[in-house]
């Protein structure tokens, strides 16, 4: 068993708050952040290489991911984002969004490709 990493939290251009929680080179297959969007805010849109999952803790906002039209997601809802397509959530509430991203593989800076 190991802990979670230690890292705190850290403003993103993407424009929101990031924590990692587990992102190690020892553990290739997955990686899992907590990410905080304050009210109001619209997440740069963007594409992984990987595949995420969006698993919403608390708040409100709109998910859109392709050319999809945005939906509204919640505590509870979970959200797959397949790998090379572009997303992006508002928080359409009055208090913080707050969610785990998982992606397998694991996430590294390489993965991440701006749309704006």
């Amino acid at each position: 068993m190991s802990k979670a990493s230690k890292t705190k939290e850290f403003w993103s251009s993407e424009r929101c708050f990031i924590t990692e929680l587990k992102n190690d080179p020892s553990l290739p297959e997955v990686s899992v952040a907590r990410t905080r969007v304050e009210p109001g805010v619209r997440t740069q849109l963007h594409s992984l290489t990987v595949l995420e999952w969006y698993l919403i803790e608390s708040g409100e906002g709109l998910m859109q991911i392709g050319d999809s039209e945005p939906y509204r997601v919640g505590p509870g809802d979970s959200v797959r984002i397949p790998a090379q397509i572009a997303q992006r959530i508002t928080n359409t509430g009055t208090s913080d969004l707050l969610f785990l991203c998982v992606c397998v593989p694991r996430f590294t800076p390489e993965c991440y490709t701006s749309w704006e």
